[in-house]
This record gives C-alpha cells, sequence and structure tokens, in this order.
C-alpha cells in the first residue's frame, strides 16, 4: 500500500483519521481519491491539498456506490486499493426507544456500508494484478464500550466479516488488511481533545511505520490498541470492561 504506484480509494475520509491517513500515503506518491457525502467538503479538501482528488459517494445508498464505483473504473482503472473508512459513533441509552434510530443508522454507515463498497469494488480489485481491501475495525471490537453498544456490535462484525473475506479471497490477487484503531483524538465521540485519546498524529506515525514494516501484516494495531485487542487472551477483559464502563458512566 505504500507502493507510489497505488491508487487508492477511501470513501469516508473528509476528516479524522481518514484524511489524515489519505495525505500520508499521497505524501509516500500514491495516487488518492477521497470520497464523501457533502461536495462543499470536498471542494475544500481538494483546494487545500493539491494533488488528493474526491468523488461524491453516501455509502449507505447502493445507488450512490455504483455511481461511484463506475466514474472511479473511468477516471482511475489502475484503482487498486479500497479503504471503508466511514463511520459512524454515537452514544445510545437503550432504554430509551428512540435509540433504535441511532443504532439502525449506525449499522446502516458502519456495517452495510463497508459490506456494500466491497460487493461493488471487489470485481476490479480482482482484475488488477495485486490489490488491497482495508477494512477498519476498532478497539471496541474486543472489549465494548457500554455507551456506544451498536457501534461496538458493528465493529466487532466488521472484524469477522474481514477475517472470513481474507480466507475467501486467500488464493486471489487481493490482499486484505484490517486497520483497529485505539480511542482517537477525532471529532468522533467529540474526542479531539480527550486525554484518554491517542493523539492523531502519533496513531498516523505509528500506522504508516507498521505499513512500512511488514507488507504481509493482516492487521495493523499500534501499541495503544493492545490493551484491548489482547484483553481476552491475557484474562484482562473483566478489568479492561470495568474501566471502560466506569469512564463513561454518569
Amino acid at each position: 500500500m505504500l507502493d507510489p504506484m497505488n491508487t487508492i480509494f477511501i470513501p469516508g475520509a473528509t476528516s479524522g483519521i481518514g484524511l489524515g491517513l489519505a495525505l500520508r500515503l499521497q505524501a509516500k506518491g500514491n495516487t488518492v481519491i477521497v470520497g464523501g457525502r457533502r461536495t462543499g467538503l470536498l471542494k475544500q479538501i481538494a483546494a487545500e491539498h493539491p494533488g488528493i482528488d474526491t468523488v461524491s459517494i453516501d455509502t449507505t445508498g447502493p445507488a450512490s456506490i455504483t455511481a461511484a464505483r463506475d466514474e472511479l473504473a473511468n477516471r482511475y482503472p489502475a484503482l487498486d486499493t479500497l479503504i471503508t473508512m466511514a463511520g459512524i459513533m454515537e452514544p445510545e441509552d437503550l432504554l430509551d426507544p428512540a435509540s433504535l434510530d441511532v443504532a439502525e443508522r449506525t449499522v446502516a454507515v458502519n456495517l452495510l456500508g463497508p459490506i456494500r463498497l466491497i460487493n461493488a469494488f471487489l470485481p476490479g480489485l480482482l482484475a488488477q494484478p495485486s490489490a488491497t481491501v482495508m477494512t477498519v475495525s476498532s478497539g471496541l471490537a474486543y472489549v465494548p464500550l457500554p455507551a456506544t453498544p451498536t457501534y461496538n456490535a458493528t465493529k466487532a462484525a466488521i472484524h469477522s466479516f474481514t477475517e472470513s473475506l481474507r480466507v475467501q479471497l486467500h488464493k486471489s490477487s487481493v490482499r486484505v488488511i484490517e486497520l483497529v484503531p485505539p480511542a482517537t483524538r477525532t471529532t468522533l465521540m467529540n474526542q479531539q481533545n480527550s486525554e484518554v485519546a491517542m493523539p492523531l498524529d502519533d496513531f498516523l506515525d505509528e500506522v504508516m511505520t507498521l505499513l512500512e514494516a511488514d507488507d504481509q501484516a493482516e492487521q495493523i494495531l499500534v501499541e495503544r490498541v493492545k490493551w484491548q485487542r489482547n484483553a481476552v487472551a491475557e484474562g484482562r477483559y473483566a478489568d479492561v470492561l470495568g474501566v471502560l464502563s466506569g469512564r463513561y458512566r454518569s
């Protein structure tokens, strides 16, 4: 993925980890296309970051995904990398009937979105000599944050889906990688100034180092996320869940 010959599409990269990763990958010489719903923001990104291209896409809409795929197939026939970055994270009070709206919205963006993207783009990726799909799960796929139950569930599902995808594609030219972020200082859940979240630049530095160090890695795990990722194997699950429960309890 750090090869400057790659052509990379990152839907959901208009801010935070997605945009930061797009800029880092472009700096390595890759061709990078950022996707998002807000055309005004896409124009701003293109103006502020010369060389970054953009395409309009709503990952909750099958027709929008198909249109973006077809547009990119014409503009970038060598597209060989898909990073399914789009995601939302909202608190839910499961005692409130209105929480169902949050749950359904979260499933549409965080789970159905990546599945639909992979389904749409996979034939084109399989036609390339080599290609990559990177999914984005979370440390919360391994130990949940009780304040965001559906977010946790979608990220656990993305982890499981990624494992199956990798096995099914093992004889193909498509490599499958799972990026597993910890809490990171972005606007997701208003964590941009959180002392318990990892600074965004530190996260991106470590991710790029890991990508460069092991071109066969199946998961990209910064040190900060291993506290959650390895909790079960190391017998710490109850303790980690207790911390995550207490940190956000009122």
